[in-house]
């Protein structure tokens, strides 16, 4: 397989399941959470989803908040968008934060979407060459 989710060592059996677009001209894959999370006003929370991705070395799953939890309930992605690399083999995690009052995500609640899409790089550069990945969420920088 080239592309698609799994759902991580440890979660096996825990009701985890695998992303899916919900009509036939979603570009987006669900993401729900793992497991219960309140999300306090003016904090950030992590928000487990269970799962890795995998994808071709030339492409990125690109991860938003699902727009109802943004409108209705003043959700956003701390980083706004979040960037999962081809080399990112861990747990993707939803840095999620309110901008109105406590709000419970619960397990099984559709939060996020996922996008795969090809990048380019520029001239003189190519995909695969450089470090390879040593860490886990937040590693390429200071967590």
């Amino acid at each position: 397989m080239t592309r698609g989710f799994e759902i991580l060592e440890g979660f096996e059996g825990r009701g985890i399941n695998l992303p899916m677009r919900k009509t036939a001209l979603s570009a987006g894959y669900d993401l729900e959470a793992a497991e219960d999370v309140l999300i306090s006003g003016g904090k950030i929370a992590l928000v487990p989803t269970g799962l890795k991705a995998f994808m071709l070395p030339d492409e990125v799953l690109l991860v938003y908040l699902r727009s109802s939890l943004a409108v209705k309930h003043s959700l956003i992605l701390a980083n706004g968008t979040g960037v999962i690399d081809a080399d990112y083999h861990d747990h993707i995690i939803l840095p999620v934060t309110t901008l109105g009052e406590d709000f419970l995500i619960k397990k099984g609640m559709r939060t996020a979407q996922g996008i795969f899409q090809k990048y380019m790089v520029t001239d003189g550069d190519e995909v695969g060459v450089g470090e390879k990945r040593r860490g886990r969420f937040g590693s390429t920088g200071e967590f």
